[in-house]
């Protein structure tokens, strides 16, 4: 079910973004008058789902959801339509349209992705706000995993900086942690102060981890329990906290993780409190080394919740974007890092699918789409051939030096293009195969 889920998420969202993002080149092509031939949500090869013309256009769906195309007439695209660029250019045409307006209509996709990211940040925060986690209000520290204590983290570890810079919440200095350079994290340790450095090569055992290397540390306080399960048939209740195990006390629940890890199949007497009255359970520990509640994610943390006017979500939802978009771009220096080996980490439809909530959530969702929006956007104004910004590279190069490429030179660069990106999706591909097996 978990599966289903995040596919029909996947779908929707690349749906919504690729529809969005030919939608962008099709409104400046129409808007100079250049004819626009198929609007199409997915590729098409040989056959059609669906396809309808209305005027000069035809739209259709095709089968094979990889992405989507607008093909306008006279441009060299992934159509390598030769026969087409064979004829005397017609005033229709891309090949005919000035260098600036050419320039606008391989712009319009990337601009619509920026656009619906901005619009839907702002949306995202008007109607849910957002929640974090003031460092201040980690009373405990954190919790670290093994990867975390091999690069010299403890358990109770407050954190203070990161190259000697506070950082208001704990996503933040999470964040700038792994993205940042030269990472000296300075933390409390018992009272004195403990400069932690952090190299490239570590940041790479951080990534290959594939989950957050130090988590706030907090209390085990169950949240949710399914009808007729195990937990909820020994009596456990939401809002319940765990403080023992076994007549030995138990505070943390990265503690009970570890704990439950390895008493696999087991059954165990955990000490419970619920309105300050405390009782015991015996609960069994299922195949996967847990107890089956979900729990409050930062347990009795206080966490704060910030709401935000119309007017205030406005800005905030810009300056989000923004800001996503920097630590997108900023990523690219930990994929092309060696040391950090993170180009393991690059995936394709999998890894993507992945990224999305195992259950509908349509907060999840609509931030994951804007997300989403904004790497479709990155991704596309690279000047690579092939894509929207190996056009505009061209075009601009035009612009500059105010000669155009030849049409042949333009069909050899998309062809080599087309290989770059075939030979990166069977990397990303050949990442996702790897990933889900091992």
């Amino acid at each position: 079910m978990v599966f289903f889920i995040k596919t029909a998420q996947l779908l929707l969202s690349l749906s919504i973004l690729v529809i969005l993002h030919e939608f962008g080149h099709f409104a400046f092509a129409k808007l100079f008058k250049t004819r626009v031939e198929k609007f199409y949500l997915f590729f098409n090869p040989w056959f059609s789902l669906f396809k309808i013309k209305r005027g000069e256009t035809e739209y259709g769906i095709g089968w094979l959801p990889l992405g989507g195309y607008v093909k306008i007439s006279g441009m060299i695209d992934e159509s390598m339509d030769k026969e087409q660029m064979k004829q005397p250019p017609q005033p229709h045409e891309f090949r005919s349209k000035k260098a600036w307006q050419r320039l606008l209509i391989m712009l319009g996709g990337v601009i619509m992705n920026f656009i619906l990211a901005g619009l839907v940040f702002v949306a995202v925060l008007y109607t849910w706000g957002t929640d974090s986690l003031p460092v201040e209000n980690m009373k405990y520290g954190i919790s670290a995993d093994s990867v975390a204590y091999n690069i010299g983290f403890e358990d109770g570890d407050k954190l203070i900086s990161v190259n000697d810079v506070k950082y208001s919440t704990f996503q933040e200095i999470n964040k700038e942690i792994i993205l940042g350079s030269d990472r000296v994290v300075k933390v409390n340790r018992k009272g004195e102060f403990v400069n932690i450095t952090i190299s490239d090569e570590q940041i790479g055992m951080i990534l290959a981890n594939k989950s957050l290397f130090i988590k706030a540390r907090h209390e085990f306080i169950i949240d949710t329990i399914l009808p007729e399960s195990a937990p909820e048939k020994i009596g456990l209740k939401k809002g319940d906290k765990l403080i023992g195990i076994n007549d030995s006390s138990v505070l943390f629940h990265d503690q009970y993780v570890k704990y439950f890890r390895t008493h696999k199949n087991s059954e165990l007497k955990l000490l419970v409190e619920r309105n300050n009255t405390q009782f015991t359970v015996n609960a069994k520990i299922d195949s996967t080394g847990k107890l089956g509640v979900g729990y409050v994610p930062f347990g009795d943390l206080k966490t704060v919740h910030t709401n935000y006017t119309f007017f205030e979500s406005i800005p905030a939802g810009i300056s989000k974007g923004i800001k996503e978009v920097k630590d997108y771009l900023r990523q690219f220096k930990l994929i092309f890092n060696s040391k950090t080996k993170a180009y393991k980490s690059v995936g394709s439809f999998g890894a993507i699918g992945s990224m999305f909530a195992p259950v509908w959530d349509w907060h999840s969702f609509w931030f994951m789409t804007a997300l989403l929006s904004i790497i479709l956007g990155v991704v596309n104004i690279l000047p690579i051939p092939a894509l929207d910004g190996g056009h505009v590279m061209f075009v601009l190069y035009e612009m500059i030096s105010g000669r155009k490429p030849s049409d042949k030179f333009l069909e050899y660069a998309q062809i080599t293009g087309f290989v770059i990106l075939l030979a990166i999706m069977a990397f990303a591909l050949k990442n996702d195969i790897v990933n889900f097996l091992f």
